[in-house]
């Protein structure tokens, strides 16, 4: 690292590209700060240095271009620590918050050292200590062997997702990962085979860019990572390496290897807020450099803005934090290799410099038409916390959703909701009553009845009500409409009428999700009957609460059989081989769907009604499937089967059966005798005809 004794004089460098570019030579530095009057480029030994080991004063008429700060520093090299100081006024009445006693992140660093005795509440109370400031770290993203990796590209009509977190996959003492690989990049590694056991195709990581894990209530510790503090650098709790480096590599190693095991990885990434917080929380970066800028603020300027209900709102669609994020999405895609980004709150980036909804983001089409993103999956959460709710009418021709529809109609509809058939009817073939105008693709819905915010599936048909209050907040946190039910018991029990209703629901919602048209998402341990105790918004608990519980796989075999079973199952099926560019609508006429009640083509979309049954046609198969929401027994009429074929029904699947009768391989499962097939309680049933002249084998 370069010291003050030996330090080359700086030069004026250039202002882009932003953040630090290497050469033999030296590094060039570059910020934006459009109203600051000084800044100063600082040097450190060690993460937890007290005092910079250079200091760095950029010359206004040397090293300033426009909005820009920049210099070329001669000598330096990767790994060395730095951060900034900008001065400027501090009027919180017209915008600015400047501070020169803070140190500052780079908004573009690729790395980031945490101090040991980082100290967020220290920070925001106005402690200007250097020693407890996050710093960031020069590092070489080109110095890496990918071995001829690249993206898979997987098309989303053949992707299984599963979202999951990193650290909480393999932190449990019982996860068999040795305890220095726990709850890292490299642990996730070793459970790559447990992936490929289980189908799924694609995971969906929570937040890895670096985030403050002290942004919790005190005595607990942010979790989920939904508080970014860097949008490059990944996060280094995740590292097993304990160097600031150490994350770039590690991470880009679990992409390679999943990328081996044929799997994707698609990012959940927050490009709504920060974790600075509101006006009383820490400057890390952007507060100091330009907040007026970064940040969407109240018509007195004072104030933020606070459309993610978490303190503050990202300004999206101002020219710098737009570049900004794109400038994100192209070196994780480019130099990180991930598949593709699931947008937190995405709504949020559909409202304009003012906060107001637009109807034509700038920031969203930018990402849409992208070149260097056009082999990317796009994923939007089409909503955000101040009521926006764009399910079904998100911007753009390549955006997949969300579908929080789909999540609550079939959890109305299995609890045994009135009035909910009509709705999981369009459900279950990936909702043409939300996507059919705009003749988009069947997978444009992401279906998904659980997801990290919110019950697990376990908790779904154990819980009538959350149960946070071991988040400090009095239990006022999370959503208090879960459409949950406890079948007459609060929590676990060892009632077995009541654990064997359980069971079939955990089942049935599973088999809706996994057999509807659309892409299914699961959740981290659903197909092991994870549990969080009834805590719906367990974001501050990285514990046993959030944790994979590996017992579980051997006491819930039979959950972990059923959703491989139907993974498999799902990724072989001649209708879910859709041609590419297909419109739903098309899809739909193309699939000769007719739907029934008990009687052929009746069916019952009555208030009072609880189920329905659909035939749908591929091209080598005929389906016949039975959603029984109802607490008794119905005989449903059977479909003629056309002529060529087998000419008989098989019975695929029945939740109301144990197993190994519950799910059966195709030369296993049983020809169905006579013209009904008696549905039970609370059940879902696939049947399956081969049209094909012989018989598969």
């Amino acid at each position: 690292m370069s010291k003050p004794e030996n330090a080359h004089p700086i030069e004026s460098g250039v202002s882009f590209p932003l953040g630090t570019e290497i050469s033999s030579k030296g590094v060039n530095f570059s910020i934006y700060s459009k109203s600051s009057t000084a800044v100063d480029l600082l040097f450190f030994d060690s993460m937890d240095a007290e005092r910079p080991s250079r200091t760095i004063p950029f010359n206004p008429s040397k090293n300033r271009t426009a909005h820009y700060w920049h210099a070329f520093v001669p000598g330096v090299k990767p790994g060395q620590i730095y951060g900034y100081r900008v001065q400027g006024p501090y009027t919180p009445e017209h915008g600015h918050r400047f501070d020169g006693k803070k140190l500052l992140l780079d908004p573009y660093a690729r790395a980031v050292a945490i101090p040991p005795n980082y100290d967020r509440l220290a920070i925001a109370r106005g402690k200007t200590s250097l020693g407890i400031a996050m710093k960031s770290v020069i590092a070489d993203p080109s110095n890496y062997d990918w071995e001829g990796d690249q993206p898979l590209k997987r098309p989303f009509s053949k992707t299984v997702i599963y979202e999951m977190h990193i650290g909480g996959f393999t932190k449990h003492p019982n996860s068999g990962i040795e305890p220095e690989l726990r709850g890292t990049y490299q642990g996730l590694i070793e459970k790559i085979p447990y992936f490929q056991d289980l189908g799924i195709t694609a995971v969906e990581l929570l937040p890895v860019f670096q985030f403050d894990v002290q942004e919790a209530p005190e005595g607990l510790t942010n979790y989920w990572g939904y508080n970014p503090i860097s949008f490059f650098a990944p996060h280094c709790g995740y590292c097993s390496i304990k160097e600031p480096l150490g994350a770039m590599n590690e991470f880009r190693d679990m992409v390679k290897a999943l990328h081996k095991a044929g799997i994707e990885v698609i990012l959940d990434v927050v490009y709504n807020h920060t974790a600075e917080g509101e006006e009383d929380g820490p400057t890390f970066c952007f507060k100091g450099l330009e907040n007026s800028v970064y940040y969407l603020l109240e018509e007195g300027k004072a104030q933020y803005a606070n459309y993610s209900g978490t303190g503050n709102t990202l300004k999206a669609n101002h020219s710098v934090v737009r570049r900004l994020i794109l400038d994100s999405l192209h070196y994780w895609v480019e130099e990180m290799h991930v598949d593709g980004f699931r947008f937190d709150l995405a709504s949020i980036l559909a409202r304009d410099v003012d906060g107001k909804p637009i109807a034509n983001s700038p920031v969203l089409w930018e990402i849409e038409s992208d070149p260097v993103l056009s082999g990317t999956k796009l994923i939007a959460e089409a909503w955000d916390a101040a009521g926006l709710y764009q399910v079904g009418k998100f911007i753009g021709y390549r955006w997949k959703e969300w579908n929080g529809q789909f999540r609550d109609d079939i959890r109305a509809f299995l609890r045994g909701d009135d009035g909910t058939v009509p709705q999981v009817a369009e459900r279950i073939v990936a909702s043409p009553d939300l996507y059919g105008h705009q003749e988009r693709e069947p997978e444009q819905s992401i279906n998904f009845v659980t997801c990290h915010d919110g019950f697990t599936l376990n908790d779904l048909v154990s819980y009538n009500v959350k149960d946070n209050l071991a988040n400090r907040e009095n239990n006022h946190d999370g959503n208090n409409q879960n459409l949950s039910w406890n079948y007459g018991i609060e929590g676990p029990t060892l009632d077995e009428r009541v654990e064997k209703v359980r069971r079939r629901q955990i089942k049935n919602f599973l088999a809706i999700n996994l057999m509807a048209l659309g892409v299914p998402m699961l959740l981290m341990g659903d197909e092991v009957r994870r549990t969080q105790a009834g805590n719906n918004n367990a974001y501050c608990q990285d514990n046993e609460t959030s944790w994979f519980d590996w017992s579980l796989l051997e006491k819930h075999a039979d959950i972990h059989r059923f959703v491989k079973r139907l993974i498999r199952l799902r990724l072989t099926l001649d209708i879910f081989k859709y041609d590419h560019g297909i419109s739903l609508t098309q899809l739909l006429r193309q699939a000769q769907i007719q739907w029934h009640g008990v009687a052929l083509n009746k069916p019952d979309l009555g208030f009072s009604s609880h189920s329905i049954a659909l035939s749908v046609r591929g091209r080598l198969e005929l389906f016949y499937v039975i959603l029984n929401a109802y607490w008794e027994a119905l005989p449903f009429e059977l479909p003629m089967i056309p002529t060529n074929g087998e000419g008989v029904w098989r019975r695929i699947s029945d939740t109301y059966l144990d197993p190994p009768e519950d799910f059966c391989s195709w030369d296993s499962a049983p020809v169905v005798q006579g013209d009904q097939y008696l549905a039970r309680p609370r059940s879902v049933i696939l049947l399956v005809a081969d049209l094909r002249k012989r018989n598969r084998k």
